[in-house]
C-alpha cells in the first residue's frame, strides 16, 4: 500500500518516479538475477574477522576491488581460511547493501587460484616456520627400534590403512590404533591436528594404549588434494607430538610442509609402515649371523686360551715331585727337632753362664737385712723421740756442760762400735784382698773339699762378682806344703 502524497503533474509523463527504496530493491533484484551464482578470481586485501563470526574483505585485481562479506554459518565450511595477499577464487552470490548504496559479493566458498597462488602460500608459510625453528633437525627423534604399538592418522575408507595393515603383518605384527579423520576438504586440517595432539595427550598405562610411533598418511592426489597437510595448524601439531612421528602424505614426488615437521619423512604410507616396524625375517636373519659370529669368537677365544694354558703347563714344575720332596724334608725335620731343642737349650744356658748374675737368695737376704735396718733405725728414732719429749724438762735442767760432755761420750762410744761393726764386715775383709766364693744356690764355700770338678762358682770381690767354673776341687790330689824348716841356731 502506498502512503505517499499524490505526486505533481510532470511535463514528462512518460518518465516513471521511484521512491530511494524501491530504487534500490530495483537495483538489488537486477544484480542478483543478472548474477544469480558467480566465481570471481582476485587478490584477498583488507580482510577482517568481526567477533559476531562474520568475515570482511575485498578482492582486487590491478584494475578494480569488490568488497565481499563471508557470514559465520558459511565460514566453518570453508576449505580454505581468508589471509590476505592470498590470490583465490570466490563462489557466491552479487548483491547490494542498501543503507550505503554499494554492491558487495556474499561468499560461500573460497579455492585457492591456481598451483601458483599455492605455492607461493606454501613457501611463505615454510619461510615463517623455518624462522621459528620447527624444521630443525637438531627436533628429529628416533624412531623406535620395535614398537609395541602403532598409531595411525588417516581415512578409515581409502586404501592407505589397508597398506599400512598389510605391510605390518607381513613384517613384524603390531598392535594397530586407527584414528580416522578426513583428508581433504573444508575441516580437514583441524581434524587432522586434533587426531595428532589427541594421541600426544593419551596417558601411559591408560584405558587406550599411547602408541610408540605415529604416522600420519594419505595417498597421492593434487596440490588442493594435499593442502591440508600444508596448513599451519597440522605442521604445529606434529612439531609438538611427543610420540615420533612418520609422514606419508602422496607419493615420492609430492612434498608437504608436515613432512618437515614430522621427525622422518616416507615416500609412501606402504614406506612408513616398513620404517615403523622391522622386518621379521631380517631380524632372525641378523640373530643367526650374530649368534653365529659369537660362537666363532667363543671358539676362537677358547682355543687361544688352551694354548695359552699348554704353554704355562710347560712351565710349571712337577707338582707332586715338590710335594713329595717337602714331605720328606718335613719328616726328616721332625727327626732333628727334639735334639735341636735340645741342642738349642744348651746354646742358650751356655751364653747365659758367663753372665754374673747373683742368686736369688743373696738379694733376698740382702734387702731384709736392709729392712730389718730400717726397722731398726725406725724403733730407735722413735724411742728417741718419745725419750726426747719425756726429757725436755730433764733437759731444761741441766746445764748445757754437763749435757755437751754426755753427748761426746755417747759419740766416741757410737764410733767405736761402728769400728767394730766395720773390722767384723766381711767387705773389709774383701778390701783387703780376700774373696768370697759361693756355689750355683748362692750357699758360701769355706773349704776347697766341697768344690766339685767342673762345678760353677760365683767369686764376690770388693767391687763385684766373677763367675768360674773349677777345675779340680778334690783336696786330697792337692799337696800338702812343704813343714817348714828350722834354721840351724849354730
Amino acid at each position: 500500500m502506498d502512503t505517499s502524497s499524490p505526486k505533481p503533474e510532470s511535463p514528462a509523463g512518460n518518465v516513471p518516479e521511484f521512491s530511494v527504496a524501491e530504487i534500490s530493491g530495483a537495483v538489488r533484484r537486477t544484480l542478483e538475477g543478472a548474477f544469480g551464482r558467480v566465481r570471481v578470481r582476485g587478490e584477498i586485501t583488507e580482510c577482517k574477522r568481526y567477533p559476531s563470526g562474520h568475515i570482511y574483505l575485498s578482492l582486487k585485481d590491478e584494475n578494480a576491488k569488490l568488497e565481499s562479506v563471508i557470514w559465520k554459518t558459511a565460514v566453518a565450511r570453508l576449505s580454505v581460511q581468508p589471509e590476505n595477499g592470498v590470490e583465490v577464487i570466490a563462489t557466491g552470490r552479487i548483491t547490494t547493501y542498501a543503507d550505503r548504496s554499494k554492491y558487495q559479493m556474499v561468499i560461500d566458498r573460497l579455492e585457492y587460484a591456481g598451483e601458483g597462488a599455492l605455492l607461493a602460500r606454501i613457501e611463505k608459510l615454510r619461510a615463517k616456520l623455518t624462522a621459528e625453528g620447527l624444521f630443525e633437525t637438531a627436533r628429529k627423534r628416533a624412531i623406535p627400534a620395535l614398537p609395541r604399538i602403532v598409531g595411525v592418522v588417516t581415512s578409515e575408507a581409502g586404501a592407505v590403512i589397508q597398506d599400512i595393515r598389510t605391510t605390518i603383518a607381513r613384517r613384524f605384527p603390531r598392535r594397530i590404533i586407527l584414528w580416522p579423520v578426513p583428508v581433504q576438504g573444508a575441516g580437514a586440517a583441524e581434524r587432522i591436528a586434533a587426531a595428532i595432539e589427541g594421541f600426544g595427550r593419551l596417558a601411559e598405562g591408560g584405558p587406550v594404549p599411547r602408541p610408540d610411533v605415529l604416522i600420519v598418511a594419505r595417498g597421492g592426489g593434487s596440490l588442493e588434494d594435499l593442502m591440508a597437510f600444508n596448513e599451519e595448524v597440522v605442521v604445529r601439531a606434529a612439531a609438538a607430538c611427543p610420540i615420533p612421528l612418520i609422514s606419508a602424505v602422496g607419493h615420492e614426488t609430492d612434498t608437504t610442509l608436515i613432512d618437515f615437521a614430522a621427525d622422518r619423512r616416507a615416500p609412501t604410507p606402504t614406506a612408513a609402515a616398513e620404517m615403523a616396524v622391522p622386518a621379521r625375517a631380517e631380524l632372525l636373519a641378523a640373530l643367526d649371523q650374530t649368534g653365529a659370529r659369537l660362537r666363532g669368537a667363543a671358539t676362537r677365544q677358547l682355543r687361544a686360551a688352551e694354548t695359552v694354558l699348554l704353554r704355562l703347563e710347560r712351565r710349571l714344575p712337577d707338582i707332586p715331585a715338590r710335594v713329595t720332596d717337602y714331605r720328606r724334608r718335613l719328616d726328616e725335620g721332625g727327626e732333628a727337632l727334639p735334639g735341636a731343642l735340645r741342642g738349642f737349650l744348651r746354646v742358650k744356658r751356655d751364653a747365659l753362664a758367663p753372665l754374673a748374675v747373683p742368686h736369688p737368695r743373696a738379694g733376698i737376704a740382702a734387702r731384709r737385712h736392709a729392712l730389718q735396718l730400717l726397722e731398726s733405725r725406725q724403733t730407735a728414732a722413735l724411742a728417741r723421740r718419745v725419750q726426747r719429749g719425756r726429757g725436755q724438762r730433764a733437759l731444761a735442767a741441766f746445764s748445757a756442760a754437763p749435757l755437751l760432755g754426755l753427748l761426746r761420750e755417747r759419740r766416741a762410744r757410737l764410733e767405736g762400735v761402728a769400728r767394730q761393726l766395720e773390722a767384723l764386715s766381711y767387705n773389709a775383709i774383701l778390701a783387703r784382698g780376700f774373696a768370697l766364693v759361693r756355689d750355683a744356690a748362692g750357699d758360701p764355700l769355706t773349704r776347697a773339699a766341697d768344690v766339685a770338678p767342673g762345678a760353677r762358682l760365683s767369686i764376690s770381690f770388693a767391687d763385684g762378682q766373677v763367675a768360674a767354673t773349677a777345675e779340680d776341687g778334690s783336696a786330697k790330689k792337692r799337696g800338702k806344703p812343704a813343714a817348714p824348716r828350722q834354721g840351724s841356731l849354730l
